[in-house]
């Protein structure tokens, strides 16, 4: 996180900046703008203890690393399950139904 600012500042940097942002039509945009108006309170030393919490869900909206380990843990219960047998057929890869959710 500390790649925050540019080396050097000056009017391409600032023209190009969102182009590496979730700004322009990013999933993230909100959680960006949280990151950086706690980081522009506090300054960039304080700023990393300070805003902790909104880093971390900033990290996790950009790397989906909760939801991956979510996806690999059910993927591995419905393989335990099927070699368990308590799974067979049809019912082995069975879609949720579309209001479940």
């Amino acid at each position: 996180m500390h790649d925050i600012s540019p080396f050097i500042r000056c009017p391409f940097t600032d023209i190009t900046g969102g182009i590496i942002s979730h700004q322009l039509l990013g999933r993230c945009q909100k959680q960006e703008m949280d990151v950086m108006d706690c980081l522009e309170a506090y300054g960039l030393g304080r700023g990393l203890k300070k805003c902790q919490a909104y880093l971390d869900e900033y990290y996790e909206c950009h790397t989906l690393n909760k939801q991956y380990r979510r996806f690999i843990a059910m993927r591995r219960e419905r393989e335990r399950q099927i070699s368990k047998g308590k799974l067979t057929g049809d019912d082995k890869y069975v879609s949720p139904k579309l209001d479940s959710y």
